[in-house]
């Protein structure tokens, strides 16, 4: 299948953003690594915050196709099962999604700065902690949208410290990201 021409800019401006930073990002970059003829982007995204709202559209887009994957696991799932499944997810961001998370942090420090972005990707991640919070209340969670906010801050603070933060570049365990998950899942579970 063709990817389309604006998912193919936005998914290049998000790595962009992610190797060169907000300061990188302009249409004729974008063109350049694209191997687009120059102008293709701006004929698209006018403005560069057109294209930075794209970036934020096609990351809440990429999150959703990824829980629409691991959804059926889900369903059917138990605390095991979701530290597990969990786990799975941490370390696909951690190594083949590395890049998009990367530009996430990009584009929320963007966002301090730009209100209409803030909003934007303020709604895609509360959809996603909405999505978490149907899958705890599956599981009898007795506050899933409180549990699910906890959860997906504790997840992304896993994700920034081996990213950017104090731990950035040291090896990932598997065997520690997977007990790191199974306890959040027992503690997010645990009866009030």
């Amino acid at each position: 299948m063709k990817q389309d021409r604006r998912e193919l800019i936005a998914r290049t401006a998000l790595q962009v953003l992610a190797s060169g930073g907000a300061r990188a990002l302009t249409h004729r970059a974008v063109d350049t690594r694209a191997a687009l003829p120059a102008g293709s982007t701006s004929y698209y995204f006018r403005s560069r915050t057109a294209l930075l709202r794209a970036c934020v559209d096609d990351l809440a887009a990429q999150d959703h196709a990824q829980l629409d994957l691991v959804a059926p696991l889900l369903a059917a799932s138990d605390a095991e099962t979701l530290g597990r499944v969990l786990a799975d997810v941490l370390l696909r961001w951690l190594s083949t999604d590395r890049e998009r998370h990367i530009a996430r942090y990009e584009l929320s420090l963007e966002t301090l700065r730009r209100p209409e972005l803030a909003e934007a990707l303020h709604r895609s991640g509360t959809a996603i902690r909405d999505r978490v919070a149907d899958v705890l209340a599956g599981l009898g969670a007795n506050d899933p949208s409180g549990q699910a906010q906890w959860l997906v801050a504790c997840l992304d603070g896993i994700l920034f410290d081996r990213l950017v933060g104090a731990n950035a570049g040291a090896p990932v365990d598997r065997e520690e990201i997977a007990a790191a998950t199974r306890r959040l899942t027992a503690l997010v579970l645990e009866p009030a």
